[in-house]
């Protein structure tokens, strides 16, 4: 036991049995030593850091204060709460490379951001960046703040950082000039390609909306361009580039447009899938949710703060939350066709949305996806969605315009109707004169006519009627025209120049069409189809004879004819 107690008392002597105070002091971390070739160092890792209460020091302060200060080492994905507090960073770097190097904080809308050391007279130079002042009074305007080092050295910096509502966790990175401008180069390409298509989606989903009344393409406009505005301000470009000179409204646009864009979404949303044809007590709840998502945000606009900012982000999460299960009410209950391209258009957005979210209630550390998860998501949900809305769009247009064409085309079928094609066969016979060439007409008879009316009913009988003019339809070429004549006949008039072997081809088509089995008619059941055609105009005869013409060609073929195609010559016609 003696020997045990001596050994003791010596250990104690040869460690050093100073005062506490003397053990909590940190070793000086080494140098950042930057070289040419060399790829960007983190400071986080590299670096001492405090957090001082009260923002109340100076740098001269600071300085003279040294190790007094209880300065800890600041790993990297460290977070920070700064609300009325300083977060200083002390790091010294020296620059071998005769390429310039900087200290750029990967992060936009930092409240102030000021970068310290001594010149050579021993006076602070002072660097600051963030919503504090312009981009454009930035040391080096940009997306981000960003510094320059000096050459040579080494020499000692201090980073005093301000940032309120949200944990600091900014990666703070020294990078050469050439990683610097090649980083900015693909970050223009990027961004300037994704906000330069979200722009024109806007101007064309505004005019789309204009011209066609449509409440659909309204709503996207809005939630559109309230979305790429939050991006812009939440990246860094809307500071930038947008409104450099509002500083004021730099300082609250990073929390005021993403929170108005999440209203605008679930808006969207709730216009999209008309949750009221499901369920009232749910439309009603997703217009509570939208204007407390908008009560939340003037309310924050107002009382800045943690609190309130914590709630938002706990709505905006409820809001997402409420849009999937509008999504996939409709996808159960819909028969919208569309609404499945439109689910799949949101997904990206949705899961995207969560990292910026996570990341506002300090549950993650700042990385790629918390600063670019949404304009990811916004890139992959634009196309998709306004595909999706343009299909909507059309089918409900073309509803509206077959309603508008009833006067001039057959109810069934959608083809044009007697009337509308001697119109046009009269201007089509004055064209071929004047200018010297040939146009044709073929006329067509659904010979099965009566049997599928006696075998399969007047439904089936209408179906097969729809067939057959849909067959017509797609050997109408952009000028040619398809009409639906008689009960059972139909023509295609061949705008000219034409020829004899293009109307064969035309007829010959037309047949083997129709024997072909088809979806929309049981299996056993085909079309058969007699046709003749003529090449116009011949004589000077107008279009009423010419129809007429053609009909008695027609009633001249048996329904049983082994040539279900005839050609008529001028000779044949009367007188």
């Amino acid at each position: 036991m003696p020997l045990q107690l001596i050994l003791l008392v010596l250990l104690v002597l040869l460690g050093g049995g100073g005062t506490p105070a003397a053990h909590a002091a940190l070793a000086e971390p080494d140098p950042i030593v930057l070289e040419a070739g060399q790829s960007g160092v983190l400071v986080q890792g590299r670096s001492l850091a405090w957090v001082e209460p009260g923002r109340l020091k100076t740098v001269d302060e600071i300085a003279a204060a040294g190790d007094a200060i209880a300065w800890t080492p600041l790993p990297p994905g460290t977070q920070l709460r700064l609300d009325d507090g300083a977060l200083w960073v002390r790091f010294t770097a020296e620059v071998r490379d005769p390429d310039r190097w900087y200290l750029t904080l990967l992060s936009s809308g930092l409240d102030r951001v000021q970068l310290f050391r001594r010149d050579a007279q021993g006076q602070w130079d002072v660097r600051e960046a963030g919503d504090s002042r312009r981009v454009s009074q930035w040391p080096l305007p940009g997306r981000v703040p960003t510094f320059e080092l000096v050459p040579g050295g080494p020499v000692a910096y201090w980073l005093r950082i301000e940032h309120d509502r949200v944990d600091f966790a900014t990666p703070m990175r020294l990078v050469s000039q050439a990683e610097l401008l090649a980083g900015r180069e693909r970050e223009q390409f990027l961004l300037g390609g994704y906000f330069g298509v979200a722009a024109l989606l806007f101007v064309v989903a505004l005019l789309n909306a204009a011209a066609w009344q449509d409440r659909n393409f309204a709503a996207y406009a809005v939630y559109l361009g309230l979305f790429t505005l939050g991006q812009a301000a939440y990246l860094g470009v809307g500071a930038q580039h947008l409104w450099n000179s509002w500083l004021g409204f730099n300082a609250v646009s990073t929390f005021l447009l993403p929170g108005l864009a999440t209203a605008a979404a679930l808006w969207f949303v709730q216009v999209v899938t008309e949750p009221a044809r499901f369920s009232v007590p749910l439309d009603r709840l997703v217009t509570v949710v939208i204007a407390a998502l908008v009560l939340l945000q003037l309310a924050e606009l107002l009382w800045p703060g943690r609190g309130l900012f914590g709630l938002r982000l706990a709505a905006t999460t409820g809001a997402l939350a409420l849009v999937a299960l509008l999504i996939w009410l409709v996808w159960t209950r819909s028969d919208d066709p569309e609404i499945r391209l439109i689910a799949l258009g949101f997904l990206p957005v949705l899961v995207m949305a969560l990292f910026p979210i996570a990341r506002g209630l300090n549950l993650i550390p700042n990385n790629v996806f918390t600063r670019y998860g949404l304009a990811i998501g916004a890139a992959m949900e634009m196309p998709i969605l306004f595909w999706a809305l343009s299909l909507r769009a059309g089918r409900r247009r073309e509803s509206q315009l077959r309603a508008q064409a009833l006067p001039r085309t057959d109810a069934l079928t959608g083809l044009a109707d007697r009337r509308s094609l001697l119109q046009r066969l009269d201007a089509t016979l004055a064209r071929a004169r004047s200018q010297g060439h040939p146009c044709a007409m073929l006329l067509v008879r659904v010979a099965n006519y009566d049997h599928i009316a006696s075998d399969y009913g007047r439904d089936m009988l209408e179906r097969a009627m729809v067939v057959a003019a849909s067959h017509l339809r797609r050997l109408a070429t952009d000028i040619d025209l398809a009409a639906r004549v008689g009960e059972r006949e139909f023509a295609l008039l061949i705008e000219g120049p034409t020829n004899a072997d293009v109307v064969a081809s035309r007829a010959q088509q037309l047949v083997a069409g129709g024997l072909r089995p088809t979806p929309a008619l049981p299996e056993e059941l085909t079309l058969r189809l007699l046709v003749v055609t003529a090449l116009l105009p011949d004589e000077p005869t107008d279009a009423a004879a010419t129809l007429d013409w053609m009909f008695d060609g027609l009633a001249a073929v048996r329904p049983d004819a082994r040539k279900q195609i005839r050609v008529l010559r001028t000779e044949s016609r009367p007188g």
